[in-house]
């Protein structure tokens, strides 16, 4: 049942997932994962009410969600990793609820994280002067109370494992964990092995910190090394009007604005190369990159930049990955390096695992206990 209501009796199952935001991919993984009640403070924009039917959805503040979990029956409960330092309050909400539900029941409640930071919290500029360092102070001791009270954590990304190693080791020494890649499996929207090799795509939100003005400098000098290479930009997001002001005089670049899902699989199928160009902020880092994780699953040559968590494993499998700071120009030849390579998608999908990382993640976190 889809709850868009809030009745004050509401409960969740005994499997709930504690999600901060929660958007169309988190929904379509739902479907494929474990039965589960999903309590979560806001939606993202991407958000398909369509497929949010047959899920058991709880929309709610860190008070409203204490409040269903120490009122439920919960056996597991999957947090939002101990470094989301965004969150970091509502979790520990969540956990002393259960854990005061557990007097009542007499039932310890598994708990469990799936992990994916790559971003030190305390990294300088972050919160600056005499009320950062007090804030910083507080999250510090709020991250070892989570962490203390996780039973098993799955690694998604090798950057993950390295910052828990070095923030957090007491979690590894002290809970069950494995390193399982955030990788996907071949997607099945259609055939694979027809992509256009002059077709570039980026699918995101048209935003600073997704490259997206790296990615406008470098395409004129993509364009004149290969004049048949052909754009497309998919999404929506503050630099929409640069974005269509630059295709605008450019016939080879089209702009999709917030297209429906099977649209974006269609062109993610066509496309030869999927960019995602990644830029750290004050306060963020890319942990993997939807895209980057879509492109590989149709078969696309991925180029990235070192800011996501899979950086390594992209340069190790024959995908490309510059520096974020890459000028204009270096961007353009990895980029052409890729339209040129014309890589087959068979050879993309033949380094995919045969089971969805995330999938694997969660039947790990869940096994018997």
């Amino acid at each position: 049942m889809t709850t868009a209501s809030r009745p004050p009796a509401r409960t969740a199952l005994p499997r709930v997932r504690l999600y901060e935001t929660l958007r169309t991919a988190h929904l379509e993984r739902a479907h494929e994962l474990a039965p589960a009640s999903i309590v979560y403070r806001r939606r993202r924009y991407d958000f398909d009410s369509d497929l949010a039917r047959g899920l058991d959805l709880v929309e709610a503040g860190p008070l409203r969600a204490a409040w269903v979990l120490a009122r439920s029956d919960v056996r597991e409960l999957e947090v939002n990793e101990p470094l989301m330092v965004s969150s970091l309050r509502r979790t520990a909400l969540a956990l002393a609820a259960v854990d005061v539900a557990r007097l009542v029941r007499r039932r310890r409640t598994l708990v469990v994280t799936y992990a994916i930071a790559n971003d030190d919290p305390f990294r300088p500029p972050a919160r600056p002067g005499l009320p950062g360092r007090v804030r910083r102070w507080l999250d510090a001791r709020l991250i070892a109370a989570v962490a203390r009270r996780v039973d098993r954590i799955v690694l998604g990304t090798p950057a993950a494992q390295e910052l828990y190693g070095a923030l957090v080791p007491s979690l590894l020494r002290r809970a069950d964990h494995v390193l399982l890649p955030a990788l996907p499996t071949a997607c099945t929207c259609g055939p694979l092995d027809a992509a256009d090799p002059d077709a570039v795509l980026f699918v995101g939100a048209f935003e600073e910190r997704k490259g997206v003005p790296q990615l406008l400098a470098a395409w004129p000098h993509v364009h004149r090394a290969r004049p048949q290479a052909r754009l497309t930009l998919v999404g929506t997001g503050p630099l929409a009007d640069a974005v269509h002001a630059f295709a605008a005089d450019r016939p080879e670049v089209s702009v999709v604005v917030d297209p429906p899902r099977a649209r974006v699989h269609a062109l993610q199928r066509e496309a030869s190369v999927a960019v995602l160009l990644s830029q750290r902020t004050r306060t963020w880092r890319e942990q993997v990159g939807l895209p980057v994780v879509e492109g590989l699953a149709h078969g696309c040559a991925v180029l990235a930049t070192t800011e996501t968590g899979l950086a390594a494993w992209l340069e190790e499998h024959g995908h490309a990955v510059v520096d974020p700071a890459a000028d204009p120009e270096r961007v353009a030849d990895v980029l052409v390096g890729l339209l040129d390579a014309r890589r087959p998608a068979a050879t993309v999908l033949a380094d995919l695992p045969d089971v969805d990382g995330r999938l694997a993640a969660d039947a790990w976190l869940l096994r018997a206990h």
